[in-house]
């Protein structure tokens, strides 16, 4: 089969849609036939490491400070998308959305309204009601109006909307007023086994965060965002710091909103900022080494429709401590692959305060059934069979769902 990836950008600070892609991608490449269509402009330096074929469909646009100009670039508007995709649909079995509230889905509204070629959406989280409560505003007047005039008909005529785990559609549900419609499917998500444990992973992890040398720490490893708790989790390590003195922590990922000045600041001022790395982004040898010589690993969220990062640490052994508002939580507390607690201040302290009460033995069989919850629930090569049965019943006869 040849399928198509449509996302707004490939961008490894994109997070955990992008990394899905390569998920599935290197578990059904013997397989499957993937070519992505984005709104990256092909200048853009990380397409010349990624492995599919992408058609960077973007265009250069001069810096402007107009409502109308900084509009177009935030929902990554190019003329060249739906040309595009009127030429090229025909050669693909399927399309799969990846995303929502960007141009791309615009244009795929447009075109395959038109066409019969069978789609699906993966919403990725971004129906989660977090959205709701942190950008209101936005989200009860912009929002729905997106939602009548493209997001909503754009899901009710698909053939389906795929979610990674029950507790995101179940969150997604009755968000806005119209086209609630539509056919679900959770197909489940996760990652590829990661490389094997090496000397060389630990050499880059300490050639990239060269003051960590043999210290302990808690890890951090994600999109700097308001929404993934890092002020939280700076108030919360200052509040056990003192008690031990030999652990530090990790804030690891790409700083999207310029976030991270002032949570250095804020270490200043409890008195931790020697205690906290800000290494930026970390990635191939160096994200493993980190994954698996940290203590454990910390995502404070307040809302994570899946987090591919959580079931990548599983993988590697490492305990996770995350919060309920971390959609795969009930699978971490059952599996007893981590703890989990709420997303506050409080909920965070309670995380390390936890996982360091711990004896060396609990720990120990705690990072076995970390491994084990991995193996049980978050394999890609299993979510990836999964969709991919979907997509051939469709392909092979089965309607697509009244709008």
């Amino acid at each position: 089969m040849n399928l198509l990836h449509i996302i707004g950008s490939v961008s490894p600070e994109g997070g955990g849609p992008v990394e899905g892609i390569l998920r599935q991608y290197a578990a059904s490449k013997d397989q499957i036939h993937w070519e992505v269509a984005s709104c990256d402009t092909p200048e853009s330096e990380y397409l010349t490491k990624f492995p599919l074929p992408v058609h960077a469909l973007g265009i250069r646009r001069a810096r402007s400070f107009s409502p109308r100009a900084r509009f177009l670039t935030h929902y990554r508007h190019t003329p060249r998308f739906i040309p595009w995709l009127q030429e090229n649909i025909y050669r693909f079995d399927a399309v799969i959305i990846n995303g929502l509230w960007n141009y791309t889905t615009y244009a795929s509204s447009y075109v395959l309204s038109k066409r019969n070629v069978p789609y699906f959406v993966f919403t990725h989280g971004m129906l989660d009601p977090w959205f709701r409560q942190a950008y209101p505003l936005k989200d009860r007047i912009a929002k729905q109006a997106f939602w009548w005039f493209n997001e909503g008909p754009l899901l009710s005529r698909a053939n389906a909307v795929l979610f990674t785990c029950e507790e995101e559609r179940r969150l997604a549900s009755a968000r806005y007023l119209g086209y609630q419609r539509y056919k679900e499917a959770v197909v489940g998500y996760g990652t590829t086994e990661p490389p094997p444990a090496s000397r060389e992973q630990i050499t880059a992890l300490h050639a990239h965060i060269p003051g960590l040398k043999a210290r302990r720490f808690l890890l951090f490893l994600s999109r700097i965002h308001q929404k993934k708790g890092c002020d939280m989790l700076v108030e919360a390590f200052a509040r056990i710091a003192h008690v031990y003195t030999d652990l530090d922590l990790v804030i690891a990922g790409p700083d999207e909103e310029g976030a991270i000045p002032a949570l250095q600041k804020r270490a200043k001022e409890l008195g931790i900022q020697s205690r906290i790395y800000w290494p930026g982004m970390i990635s191939g040898e160096a994200k493993w080494g980190a994954l698996r010589e940290a203590e454990a690993f910390i995502l404070p969220s307040h809302s994570e429709n899946f987090g591919i990062v959580v079931a990548e640490a599983m993988a590697c052994a490492t305990p996770v401590l995350i919060t309920d508002k971390v959609n795969i939580w009930r699978e971490v507390k059952s599996g007893n692959s981590g703890l989990v607690e709420t997303d506050t201040i409080d909920g965070t302290i309670r995380l390390m305060q936890r996982w360091l009460a711990l004896s060396k033995e609990t720990q120990s069989e705690m990072r076995t059934a970390a491994r084990k919850g991995y193996e049980n629930h978050f394999r890609m090569e299993i979510a990836t069979q999964k969709l991919l049965q979907i997509v051939r019943m469709t392909k092979h006869g089965r309607e697509r769902p009244a709008g």
